[in-house]
């Protein structure tokens, strides 16, 4: 199999609070980015990445690999992957598998990534890597107070990379633009049109870089896996 690597980049991490943006924070030696891209460039399966970056993005050039495709991303992150997956229409096929994974997500380990081509390689439809949820979850009302405790069973975490045949994608996030929404991820809009993406089970080290604090976690992980 083959598939083509989409990686949205364009967004500035408001919670971070750093100067850079979190997928260009340094972190054992490398940028979050620079992690978050290894696994899928090291693939031969992976038959081309693209990532959609910010107008006027200055951290790139320092940290761009060879051959890693680039284009402008869009102001939410689903308008990010649908300008990459544009992008990609002279190469890639309708049938080909599109591997969705968040710019500061860089731990992500091999046997996860080989785990989520394994289980979906003959999915009519595709999925995306996710940890059922352990905590016990607490709805919170207007004034963060605890309105309700959630039913966790059957809950999980999304996480990425998330796959999906190319077309099947496009057409999915296109009807949601259309129609003036906005998913927060690649499942959802799949969703929408009344599918059933896959949940395949990852770890839970592949945490999203959101503050400070996740970088020495992440930090941690990488090391520890070295």
């Amino acid at each position: 199999m083959r598939y083509w690597l989409v990686m949205p980049a364009a967004g500035i991490g408001r919670r971070f609070g750093a100067e850079r943006p979190k997928q260009y924070a340094p972190l054992c030696g490398r940028t979050v980015i620079q992690w978050a891209l290894e696994p899928f460039l090291a693939d031969a399966r992976c038959a081309g990445a693209m990532v959609a970056l910010a107008a006027h993005d200055s951290y790139w050039p320092e940290v761009a690999p060879p051959g890693v495709m680039t284009v402008a991303g869009g102001a939410e992150r689903s308008h990010s992957v649908r300008h990459a997956l544009a992008a990609l229409a002279p190469r890639a096929a309708a049938d080909d598998w599109v591997l969705v994974h968040d710019a500061a997500r860089p731990c992500l380990t091999g046997q996860d990534l080989e785990h989520l081509l394994g289980e979906l390689a003959d999915h009519p439809l595709g999925g995306l890597l996710a940890v059922p949820a352990a905590d016990t979850l607490k709805r919170a009302d207007a004034h963060r107070g605890v309105e309700a405790t959630v039913d966790r069973s059957g809950l999980w975490r999304a996480l990425t990379p998330q796959m999906f045949r190319y077309g099947a994608l496009c057409a999915a996030l296109d009807a949601a633009h259309a129609a003036g929404r906005v998913p927060t991820d690649e499942a959802q809009a799949l969703e929408w049109r009344h599918e059933h993406p896959r949940l395949v089970a990852g770890s839970a080290g592949n945490l999203k870089i959101t503050t400070a604090a996740d970088l020495t976690l992440a930090a941690a992980l990488l090391e520890a896996s070295a």
